[in-house]
């Protein structure tokens, strides 16, 4: 009898398989699970066996993140990073500490800002001017959807009075016309296109941060929403290719390359070649990104109806027939197409360009999804079942904060806000849910993501729950952040649940959740985290 190199006892483990089953013990061996119960993952310990006591700490399978950008959040950890800053002056302290420790004229890069901490969501200039001085700096915000420029990094870019705003972005202005500091969307290429080229190592060395960090998180696999160049970023997929090639890719990576919305089918062979050179030991690139819209904090999501005190109906990236031509093109090409859609006209848009892929090309096994569903008109929450079409959830926005109560709500109406992130109609009506986090959107951290999921309000937050109807139980939140974005993104085959022939990965979380308060579950750490059998991270060391 060949013995397990690695047991885990003394349980809970939760499965995932399609009823919801525990155990209380997994055997590990040459990179997979080989049994399971305590019965039989005994009789495989010996003394060459490294038992892992789990004292009553739940397993689970390997968390995935079906929605991030690795590299992006990996550069925002090691540039200025503002992340959880709780005020515009907390942000202003940080800049100004970055630049103290790292002097010289270069270009002061990062971000993470979040636009509820500046009047009307817009950091100025001339605020970022104090602290930076004559260096130019351009600072991402927290969405990826717009940028903090002081006046050096304008003046440089030539982004003056008479800049007229580019096709799908905006400069904000002040009261004499002149930009004020914040750019919208497309427009903070104005000024990302005139940064100097970051050295190849420097990328390679945020992938792998971010790599760390989201191990760190308990998370075994993910999905890179963005392969290709976005928002001045360059396309991950060569520096993911270099992480495989040399085996320093220990997560399994799926990814979807980026869709140009400048030109049509034409790419299509060109998206091809690239499949196939992404295709590697631990990484893949089935699926193709769609932007369709921005975000209703400034404005760019698309609307149905425009938003409220004459603010538009937002930014639709495409139009009808041309998004239908292109997923009818890819969908018979057998890619999956991953929309980013948070307005509910961009939501309707992209299931109107599946039903039409469907009616094209019949049924495939292309695993269509969309992503973020801020927005979703009850018309539309039961196709997403009805199409095949994946619910692809970042339950980390769901709750009520200064972006939603001072951005978002005035500018929706009540109707439209009882509408936000439907988890629970979706789940009820058979959508399939996966889980990811838009980091650094957002926090890389799943289990915060399940406790707003369950609760509808962050960890420790005493303001009312965002509409709570639509909270999913404990179970359901955890299974999107497993079997379902698995499932999701066509990993399932070997991971997403815990049974004898799929891979060791595992996840140890510090307690087991289900036993604690519905308010505690947010405060949930990670222990350990295995890929393939191999341990990638422990809070031991």
């Amino acid at each position: 009898m060949r013995h397990a190199e690695t047991a885990f006892l003394g349980g809970p483990v939760a499965t995932m398989d399609p009823v919801g089953s525990f155990t209380d013990a997994v055997a590990v061996r040459g990179g997979e699970i080989i049994a399971t119960g305590r019965a039989d993952v005994t009789e495989l310990v010996s003394g060459g066996t490294e038992v892992v006591d789990l004292r009553g700490r739940l397993l689970l399978p390997g968390l995935q993140d079906a929605h991030v950008h690795p590299l992006y959040g990996g550069l925002q950890r090691i540039r200025c990073d503002l992340t959880d800053s709780e005020s515009e002056a907390e942000c202003l302290r940080r800049v100004a500490d970055y630049v103290a420790a790292n002097p010289g004229s270069g270009w002061v890069l990062g971000g993470g800002w979040e636009m509820g901490l500046f009047s009307g969501g817009c950091p100025s200039r001339s605020s970022l001017d104090e602290v930076t001085g004559d260096r130019p700096a351009l600072l991402i915000n927290e969405d990826q959807h717009g940028a903090w420029a002081n006046s050096t990094a304008l003046r440089l870019s030539g982004v003056r009075r008479d800049t007229p705003d580019p096709p799908g972005g905006r400069i904000e202005r002040d009261e004499h016309g002149r930009p004020a500091g914040t750019l919208h969307e497309n427009a903070v290429d104005l000024v990302g296109r005139h940064v100097p080229p970051t050295p190849d190592a420097e990328y390679v060395r945020a992938l792998l941060e971010g790599q760390r960090h989201l191990h760190e998180q308990g998370v075994t696999a993910w999905h890179d929403a963005i392969l290709g160049a976005y928002l001045g970023y360059p396309d991950p997929l060569g520096y993911y290719r270099e992480l495989d090639d040399a085996d320093l890719l220990t997560g399994r990576v799926t990814g979807s390359l980026w869709w140009d919305r400048t030109r049509g089918t034409e790419q299509i062979p060109g998206l091809i070649s690239r499949r196939a050179f992404a295709a590697g030991k631990r990484l893949g690139a089935h699926s193709v990104k769609i932007m369709l819209d921005g975000v209703c904090e400034n404005f760019t999501a698309a609307m149905l109806r425009p938003y409220l005190h004459g603010h538009g109906s937002g930014i639709s990236y495409m139009d009808s027939d041309e998004l239908a031509e292109a997923v009818c093109a890819l969908d018979a090409e057998g890619f999956s197409v991953h929309f980013h859609a948070v307005g509910d006209l961009a939501v309707r848009q992209a299931l109107d360009a599946v039903q039409a892929a469907r009616r094209t090309n019949g049924t495939t096994d292309n695993q269509h999804q969309i992503a973020h569903l801020q927005v979703v008109h009850p018309a539309d929450v039961t196709r997403f079942s009805e199409l095949g079409i994946v619910a692809n959830l970042q339950a980390e926005w769901a709750h009520n904060d200064t972006a939603m109560t001072e951005l978002t709500a005035p500018y929706l109406g009540e109707q439209r806000y009882r509408r936000q992130y439907p988890f629970r109609s979706l789940r009820d009506s058979g959508a399939l849910l996966a889980a990811g986090s838009d980091w650094p959107v957002s926090e890389a951290a799943p289990m915060r993501a399940v406790h707003v999921a369950v609760n509808r309000s962050e960890p420790g937050d005493e303001a009312p729950p965002l509409l709570p109807e639509q909270a999913v139980d404990l179970t359901d939140a955890l299974a999107a952040a497993t079997i379902g974005s698995a499932r999701a993104h066509l990993l399932d085959e070997h991971t997403g649940s815990i049974a004898p022939g799929k891979s060791a990965d595992l996840t140890v979380l510090e307690t087991n959740p289900f036993e604690l308060p519905r308010s505690e579950i947010g405060h949930t750490g990670v222990e350990l985290t295995m890929v393939g059998g191999r341990v990638v991270h422990s809070a031991d060391g």
